[in-house]
């Protein structure tokens, strides 16, 4: 920390990790300083006063996650820290540009395992951690989909570790949620903190709705001049059901649920008070198994009869496409910069964090040998449930973990464990330092738009790895400075 920070927050220590407001960034200019100064000027007092409000805010407006293990609490707020991240004009700059390159590998690798499987055939990939994945579609077998756009809407999770390198952590290419707090924590600090924003010049994320509407129109039905969108949900008790809220009214399309729409000669329409009006898109935030009763599963009340047919056809689209699972797969994670490598020519701007897949003898005797050293993680879970960190569990926890991978290697990878980047956040103790990461959201149509910033998830007890907000976790605002500050180099 420099002296200028060591005079502002004397008490505030980022340990040995990378923190990412007082690390030395010439890019980042004057803004680090001038933040701390903000903040020490405020006070302690009338921070938690203004945090209070800000979260008083977040229950008013609605903006809550559902938690189904929790029986005495199921609705949510995610707690807002009002310290925010930045990130300076050259490390978004990085991150941008790495974010686009990853989306266009994954949709060449979903197109490719979903026609001539080349990638499978060159030996680049294994093919039963293709074909055998969970997450397979056959159904998706030469199903041409617009330009090539499987994943419409992608979550990047990026990590910065101690030496404050980016890298990425694990791909969303299924239906990614969390955007709707990107939008909210910024609309939150411009009420409750416009004096730490007053003079400084950031990215906007206003743009996230007209942009995906944008998307959603390009990919409909050739031949259709005013596309009609809709946002397809589970309904209200599903766990992002505010997020769907939000989207729909941001986008300014209908929101609707399986029976709000038919199919009829291979068309879909959505049911209206003045009659049966077609749908051209349908941004879907519905697993692969509840969309269509008469291809998945049978018993589903949430889907649509009749709607893969409707696809297939031609007379409607769907984003994200039925079978993206496969994609961000923990395990097909592992091969990503083999398959950025394939298909586009490049290596990672971004490089994955060290991955040993326990379904190989290699991956799984070297993970077993360290287990007090690594993270292990199940391929199929997501939201952190699984996920063992050896150098903090217990020997009988080891135990477990031990016992599960060996019974079925193929749902488990390793990593080394990675002291993520830390960030100031207000605390119990005062100001103190706490780990985080980054998941910027990518639309994709006829190309990529990455939104600036992305959401900012921050582990709120001291000392933990683990940011999910299903897990405790919170967030805050995600600056993306305008301006370029210095010729410095990114980290």
């Amino acid at each position: 920390m420099t002296n200028l920070f060591s005079s502002l927050w004397p008490d505030y220590s980022a340990g040995r990790f990378f923190c990412e407001l007082t690390a030395q960034r010439p890019d980042a200019g004057p803004v680090p300083h001038l933040l701390a100064e903000r903040l020490k000027s405020i006070g302690l007092d009338a921070l938690r006063a203004r945090a209070s409000a800000a979260e008083t805010d977040l229950i008013d407006l609605g903006v809550t996650f559902t938690v189904y293990s929790d029986a005495a609490a199921i609705d949510r707020i995610l707690p807002f820290d009002c310290i925010p991240r930045v990130l300076t004009a050259r490390e978004w700059d990085l991150m941008e540009r790495a974010c686009i390159q990853r989306v266009a590998a994954l949709n060449a690798f979903l197109g490719d395992i979903y026609t001539k499987g080349r990638v499978i055939k060159e030996g680049v990939i294994p093919a039963d951690l293709v074909y055998g994945n969970a997450n397979y579609r056959p159904e998706m077998q030469d199903f041409p989909v617009p330009y090539g756009t499987y994943a419409h809407i992608c979550g990047i999770d990026i990590i910065r570790d101690e030496a404050g390198k980016f890298r990425v952590l694990e791909d969303n290419a299924r239906t990614p949620s969390g955007v709707s707090y990107v939008v909210e924590n910024r609309h939150l600090m411009l009420r409750t903190f416009p004096d730490l924003m007053a003079g400084i010049k950031l990215r906007p994320v206003d743009d996230y709705g007209r942009r995906l509407r944008a998307a959603m129109s390009e990919v409909a039905p050739e031949g259709t001049d005013d596309p009609q969108v809709v946002l397809l949900s589970p309904g209200i008790y599903n766990s992002a059901y505010f997020e769907h809220v939000f989207l729909a009214r941001e986008m300014g399309v209908p929101l609707v649920v399986g029976a709000d729409l038919v199919v009829e000669n291979e068309r879909v329409y959505m049911r209206t008070t003045n009659g049966l009006k077609r749908v051209h898109t349908i941004y879907r935030r519905l697993n692969d198994d509840f969309l269509d009763p008469l291809v998945f599963r049978p018993d589903s009340m949430l889907g649509v009869p009749g709607l893969i047919g409707a696809w297939r056809a031609g007379k409607v689209a769907i984003a994200n496409a039925v079978g993206t699972g496969v994609a961000d797969d923990k395990a097909v994670y592992a091969y990503m910069p083999r398959i950025i490598k394939y298909y586009l020519g490049e290596e990672p701007l971004i490089d994955n964090v060290d991955t040993h897949i326990c379904r190989e003898a290699e991956g799984l005797k070297y993970t077993l040998d360290n287990l007090d050293r690594l993270v292990t993680k199940p391929v199929g879970e997501s939201g952190g449930y699984g996920i063992t960190i050896g150098p903090r569990a217990s020997k009988a926890e080891l135990d477990a973990s031990r016992a599960a991978i060996l019974a079925n290697p193929e749902n488990w990878i390793s990593q080394p464990m990675i002291g993520l980047s830390v960030a100031p956040t207000l605390a119990e103790e005062g100001i103190g330092a706490r780990h985080l990461d980054l998941r910027p959201f990518i639309i994709t149509g006829r190309s990529s738009w990455v939104l600036p910033g992305g959401l900012t998830r921050v582990a709120m007890k001291r000392g933990s790895l683990i940011v999910n907000s299903s897990q405790g976790g919170g967030s805050k605002d995600t600056w993306v400075l305008a301006e370029d500050f210095g010729k410095g180099g990114v980290q």
